[in-house]
């Protein structure tokens, strides 16, 4: 915990390790997570499609973050915590001009089941 996933299409160009960095220490800032704690992948997608666009034109790209945390952070921190999410990828996605980028962020509770153990 925190569990956090990156989705973005393939031709999105950002810092991964700097994004990385600075997720982390907002989590520790606003969350209260532990720095050991955070976990970050990043997921390519081959293909993207927007609305009936042709998928292969490449002019929107996605990025969706989602942060999954142990029960118990109050609203008002998770969408303090979105709005840092957003604010970085403001910071580290280059801005090629010429695609349209759909970026969001979204802090959900792990279920009651989470398990997790380290070897």
């Amino acid at each position: 915990m925190p569990q956090i996933t990156v989705d973005h299409s393939r031709f999105v160009s950002f810092d991964r390790e700097e994004f990385a960095r600075g997720l982390h220490t907002a989590l520790v800032e606003i969350a209260a997570a532990k720095p050991e704690a955070c976990k970050t992948q990043f997921r390519a997608s081959e293909v993207t499609a927007f609305g009936y666009d042709d998928p292969g034109d490449d002019g929107h790209a996605v990025v969706h973050v989602t942060i999954g945390l142990l029960a118990g952070r109050t609203d008002e921190t998770k969408a303090k915590l979105t709005e840092a999410v957003l604010e970085l990828l403001r910071e580290h996605i280059e801005d090629d001009g010429g695609v349209v980028l759909h970026a969001s962020a979204e802090v959900r509770d792990l279920d009651a089941s989470y398990r997790k153990f380290e070897r």
